[in-house]
């Protein structure tokens, strides 16, 4: 475990760029003082901010360049600039060793397809996965995915996955043996596509796993805290990513313009505050921030790229987690368990009926 980890950071993306990313390293290194980083982007305005904050000076470095992947473009263009833009550059960081982790808030697609050519899939995974941690009413987040990487997937796709959650939920939040659950249209062994019931059938028959099956899940219990992992393939997992994202923000416009509609409720607002306060933090994506891509030979981190400083920060803490607690290890380690348990259990499906030919 490395004692003084280095993140890579993509200075230049995100709606604000430079200026937030070295803030939130900032707030970052405040809670984890043992952090490093390497700023990758336009040295002059990188050196600049970092001048606002002293205490990095002494535990930064920065590549320069000025080239900058833009949000619109596509994933086949943003890999031509993969060499010499700040997000290629951070994720090159990682692949040579220089970086433990890197994190940015560019382009999502461009930012899979970066990733996915330079750290490569790990072996035995098919498809790497795009996973987030969200609010719960239970003792802590939910760790969703995929989040939009994969539109289909197949059961094998949606087990792998699991292993990759229940890792993830291990590694960020403690949880020792998390509850995995597959997303489905509801809670009946019958119900769903051919895909999910042929995952839930895998999950199920394969014991001694690091995780505990709960079977399937349905939309309105995502936030009730009953399991700590939710797999779906990436087309439903970002429908219900934008779909909570955008109920939290009508809770709260509504709660606005409620209290504001009249002076008994503005009165009511001061009396209910600590409450509304309490909601306002616990709905805001900032406290929230940073989507992983697992099942990669290395860690990245997407941050929201409208996140403020404080974002960015939970986007660095989540990456410095996952690389000290070795993420990589622990999904390879898992993957080795599930081929093991795979094979005995057809080893033992296979013995009774090679002990009746020998009978005859």
């Amino acid at each position: 475990m490395a004692t003084e980890p280095r993140i890579a950071i993509d200075a230049m993306g995100g709606d604000e760029g430079v200026r937030v990313m070295v803030a939130g390293a900032a707030i970052a290194f405040q809670r984890h003082p043992h952090l490093r980083f390497l700023f990758v982007g336009d040295e002059e305005r990188i050196a600049r901010r970092i001048d606002e904050h002293p205490e990095l000076r002494p535990i930064s470095e920065i590549i320069h360049t000025d080239q900058v992947v833009s949000g619109d473009d596509k994933p086949s263009q943003a890999l031509r600039k993969a060499r010499g833009s700040s997000m290629g550059l951070a994720i090159d960081a990682v692949k040579q060793g220089r970086a433990g982790g890197a994190v940015s808030s560019g382009n999502t697609g461009a930012l899979m397809a970066m990733a996915k050519l330079a750290l490569r899939t790990m072996p035995g995974i098919d498809r790497p996965a795009l996973a987030a941690m969200l609010p719960s009413l239970g003792d802590n987040d939910v760790v969703m995915l995929d989040l939009g990487a994969n539109t289909e997937c197949d059961a094998n796709n949606l087990v792998q996955f699991a292993l990759m959650g229940a890792a993830y939920s291990r590694t960020a939040l403690g949880v020792q043996r998390p509850r995995v659950a597959l997303l489905n249209i509801g809670t009946e062994d019958q119900k769903g596509i051919e895909s999910v019931r042929e995952a839930a059938a895998i999950l199920r028959a394969t014991q001694g796993l690091p995780l505990e099956f709960k079977g399937y899940i349905e939309g309105d219990k995502l936030s009730r805290g009953d399991v700590d992992v939710v797999v779906h393939d990436g087309f439903s997992g970002n429908i219900a990513l934008k779909t909570i994202e955008g109920t939290a923000r009508f809770v709260t416009d509504l709660l606005r313009r409620a209290f504001t509609s009249s002076l008994r409720s503005k009165f009511g607002f001061l009396i209910s505050r600590p409450a509304t306060e309490l909601l306002k933090h616990h709905l805001d994506p900032n406290n929230h921030n940073g989507a992983v891509f697992l099942g990669l030979n290395g860690v990245v981190l997407k941050s929201h790229g409208s996140a403020n400083a404080v974002g960015v920060a939970n986007a660095i803490h989540v990456c410095a987690e996952l690389v000290e607690q070795d993420i990589v290890g622990q999904v390879q380690a898992d993957l080795a368990e599930l081929r093991k348990l795979e094979s005995a259990t057809k080893a033992d499906s296979a013995a009774p009926a090679a002990s009746i030919e020998d009978a005859q």
